[in-house]
């Protein structure tokens, strides 16, 4: 039997479910790039309506770096509203709260439990790297999950700061100095076996126990059944955005043991996320408008993808999509 330590995560919140979690884009006036809020709102409710469990406002999709304080916590707030009118108060809304320092990490922490989050999702300190050690980092960690009113989820995507990887010894040893204050991570660093590492020796959710209630998520969808066989909690992951109900699909055949289907519908999904992860941001926008009516664009400098590149993300996800508006 694996060795497992208790994290009580669930002591400082409700217990996350386990399942698809979107971190949801942002969207904008396609002329002003000002907050657009009732497309904001409908696209929380089409996700919700699609069986995912959690979103995440504020996340790397969400164009964080893009928006001022005041413009995050209008769309958190806006998000969990969306929810609650539509009568989704069950599906969770977590919040991206990175910021560089202490201080104003444990700021936006409070700003977000007060527009409706339940955890923060937070990535390592990096700008400056060359000062950086993993004494800062867990100093940094440690700090942050002492003074935040909700939650923290590890970010680990070494891509977006800097290269910095906290390895599977690291995420452990953080979880339990923290005693449920570091209530799970999200592994956007696509290495299953880091995540099998963490997710046992937590005792994480998973598709078949509660656990210690620590939340171990994949971060691409292109490995949403391997997370489960993992062990994992669920996804959070930017294809969300766009194949809500085939995510859901995979993972629930996973859940009920299906797993031939799982792995053949996960081929399909892999493909398609593919796409628009090379396409990034402008193309899951691009994406969600070709299919859905709405996405507009990035906020400057992020550039607008072109005619040709519509039509090629397009043809890149159709049987993906075909599965999705099947389901």
């Amino acid at each position: 039997m694996a060795s497992t330590t208790s994290i009580d995560a669930s002591s400082n919140t409700r217990s996350l479910r386990h399942g698809i979690y979107a971190p949801t884009m942002t969207f904008f006036d396609k002329q002003t790039e000002d907050l657009d809020i009732p497309t904001i709102k409908k696209h929380a409710v089409r996700l919700a309506k699609a069986g995912l469990v959690g979103l995440v406002t504020m996340g790397s999709n969400g164009e964080a770096v893009h928006l001022t304080r005041e413009e995050k916590n209008a769309v958190t707030k806006a998000t969990r509203e969306a929810l609650d009118e539509a009568g989704y108060k069950d599906v969770s809304v977590l919040a991206g709260t990175s910021e560089n320092s202490i201080r104003l990490t444990i700021e936006a922490c409070k700003d977000a439990q007060a527009a409706g989050a339940e955890a923060a999702l937070i990535l390592p300190p990096s700008y400056y790297r060359a000062q950086s050690s993993e004494t800062l980092i867990f100093e940094y960690y440690t700090a942050v999950a002492e003074g935040s009113p909700i939650p923290i989820i590890l970010y680990n995507y070494p891509g977006a700061v800097s290269g910095v990887d906290m390895d599977s010894d690291f995420m452990i040893k953080l979880a339990e100095a923290t005693k449920g204050k570091i209530c799970g991570a999200k592994f956007t660093d696509a290495n299953t076996g880091k995540l099998t590492r963490v997710a046992s020796k937590l005792d994480a959710v998973s598709v078949k126990s509660q656990g210690s209630g620590w939340m171990a998520f994949g971060g691409i969808a292109d490995f949403t059944a391997q997370t489960a066989a993992s062990g994992g909690s669920g996804i959070i992951a930017g294809g969300a955005n766009v194949m809500p109900k085939l995510c859901v699909k995979v993972w629930n055949l996973w859940v009920n043991g299906e797993y031939e289907e799982a792995i053949k519908l996960q081929k399909v999904l892999s493909t398609g996320d593919w796409v628009l992860t090379k396409s990034a941001i402008a193309g899951t926008k691009a994406a969600i408008e070709l299919e859905f009516g709405y996405g507009g664009y990035p906020r400057r400098p992020l550039q607008r993808v072109s005619e040709e590149q519509s039509q090629q993300i397009k043809d890149g996800i159709s049987e993906a999509m075909k599965l999705e508006h099947s389901l």
